[in-house]
């Protein structure tokens, strides 16, 4: 289960803590760390680093903007969310 914190912004996967750094070394959205809720560079940062974690880079960088729009910019904004993992690994951009 991956789970985002509001107060925080900090996003676990099954109870570890997701870090920024190696999406951001990819690409640097958001010094900032992670946001979800909306289609800025926290929630392409978040995007970009759950797709490395559970997909390839070459399909995480080709498709993480996608991933953006379609799954993490309707997650709750300043919300607490629960997303499961398989909405992550099953992902294809249609």
């Amino acid at each position: 289960m991956i789970r985002g914190f509001a107060a925080s912004r900090e996003v676990v996967i099954n109870g570890i803590r997701l870090s920024p750094k190696k999406s951001q070394d990819i690409i640097n959205h958001s010094p900032d760390g992670f946001n979800w809720g909306y289609h800025g560079s926290g929630p392409a940062q978040l995007a970009l680093a759950l797709l490395l974690e559970f997909r390839d880079e070459v399909f995480a960088r080709k498709y993480y903007q996608n991933f953006k729009f379609d799954v993490i910019s309707k997650l709750p904004l300043n919300e607490n969310f629960e997303l499961d993992e398989s909405i992550v690994i099953n992902y294809e951009h249609k």
